[in-house]
């Protein structure tokens, strides 16, 4: 494809570039939804962009749902939020194709198809500053995409709210008939480092369906239904804990079912994505970033070979805590964390002959904290667990969601000399944690 831009050089990764990593930086995996660690994944290019980023495709939420329920197919929303945040901002066109990818409809299902016919017909304004060939490229999955919900919905297609990018991923991936080459397309066409990968925990052209059993026998389908139920309409999803009933019982497990199915028996076992297991085997880092616990990193964490991957390492393995609670872990402390990733990888609750009985620190060596956060952190749980490594982080107060990590305090602390110590081995830099124990 032709490219009117140059390949990115970001002032602050100025030893690395798209067409030749730099093997001196650290090389992490995060397994992360698509909202909480997008607020960090700017300063994370300060430390490395040699990093795997690790995605449920379960989302049945928001526009990403509209998509699903016309065209089948998994969830991309967190995949295009995450490509966005990764994506060049270093020229004006850069800045342009990511406005034009980032962009969201009305939330008047009238004025935001109006909205989306200027746009594929290439009048609206946010193609100022987008040269010819990107045009081409991306106005033709655009109209693919629109071809295929006119030739496929039986009922008017609604646009409310609507994510551009979206759109363009469905379209690129219903045309390419493969998720691995939409995600391809969309990482050249926003121009997001090459060595930076955003990789979906299941590679699939087919819907899936996150459920869950909790502790008093409930089994609840869809992410959506778990995390924050709706009314079903198109406006942003409110994820504060307070705006949402809470849940009659504990979370016990997550799982996939048939889109069909509505209880145990209809559970199914779809394979993990080939090349997570292969960037589990060789990072420097592992990370469970900050977000939805149950629906945001538990989705990629009970599938076969995950956690055998992960237990068979010896590098650091990163947990960051939530700084408040919402609906999926209320009366959580920072110890029933643990145990839930733990039980996670061990498909505890899953069939008898899938489990493993690792122990909690096989899994997770590291806690980061943010400052001031409202889960309680049982430090003697912890250490029964043995983990011992914790220490805490600024924060600041967000007005939509508490407490979370200051982004700038929360990369130093995975970087700072006092905190970890960076061995270099035949040219390749380990990160091995050297954390104390703090009691609060």
């Amino acid at each position: 494809m032709a490219s009117s831009r140059p390949s990115p050089h970001p002032s602050h990764c100025s030893s690395s570039s798209a067409t030749n990593p730099n093997p001196s930086q650290p090389s992490l995996l995060v397994f992360s939804g698509g909202t909480a660690f997008n607020g960090v994944v700017e300063e994370l290019k300060m430390l490395t962009t040699r990093v795997a980023h690790v995605l449920p495709v379960s989302d049945d939420g928001g526009s990403t749902a509209e998509i699903v329920r016309v065209l089948g197919g998994p969830a991309v929303g967190d995949i295009r939020s995450r490509c966005l945040r990764l994506s060049d901002e270093s020229t004006s066109e850069a800045l342009a194709v990511r406005r034009l990818l980032g962009h969201r409809l009305s939330l008047d299902a009238q004025e935001a198809k109006s909205e989306w016919y200027d746009i594929v017909e290439g009048e609206h304004f946010l193609w100022k500053g987008v040269s010819k060939p990107y045009r081409e490229t991306i106005r033709a999955f655009l109209a693919y995409f629109q071809n295929q919900i006119l030739r496929r919905s039986i009922e008017s297609f609604c646009f409310s709210n609507g994510s551009i990018g979206n759109f363009f991923f469905a379209g690129a991936r219903i045309f390419f008939q493969s998720l691995d080459a939409a995600i391809f397309l969309f990482s050249r066409v926003s121009d997001i480092p090459s060595e930076s990968l955003v990789l979906p925990v299941i590679s699939t052209n087919d819907r899936l369906t996150l459920g869950c059993e909790l502790w008093d026998g409930t089994v609840i389908r869809g992410q959506n239904e778990i995390s924050h139920p709706s009314s079903g309409s198109m406006e942003p999803i409110n994820k504060v804990s307070s705006s949402t009933p809470a849940l009659p019982s504990r979370i016990k497990r997550v799982f996939y079912m048939s889109s069909e199915g509505s209880n145990l028996l209809h559970e199914v076992f779809p394979s993990v994505n080939s090349t997570v297991l292969d960037q589990l085997s060789t990072v420097d880092c592992i990370i469970y970033a900050m977000g939805s616990l149950f629906t945001s990193i538990c989705p990629s964490l009970v599938l076969l070979g995950v956690g055998e991957s992960i237990s068979s390492r010896s590098c650091p393995k990163v947990l960051l805590l939530n700084g408040t609670d919402d609906r999926e872990t209320s009366g959580f402390s920072a110890s029933c964390f643990v145990t839930a990733i733990t039980d996670a990888l061990n498909r505890t609750y899953g069939g008898p002959h899938n489990c493993l009985k690792n122990q909690p620190s096989q899994y997770i060596n590291t806690l980061l904290v943010p400052k001031d956060g409202c889960i309680p952190v049982d430090v003697d749980c912890l250490a029964a667990q043995g983990i011992f490594h914790v220490i805490t982080v600024d924060s600041i107060h967000d007005p939509k969601v508490g407490v979370i990590f200051h982004p700038e305090s929360l990369i130093q602390a995975l970087a700072r000399d006092d905190l970890t110590e960076i061995l270099a081995i035949r040219g390749w830099f380990v990160i091995r944690n050297c954390i104390c124990l703090r009691k609060y």
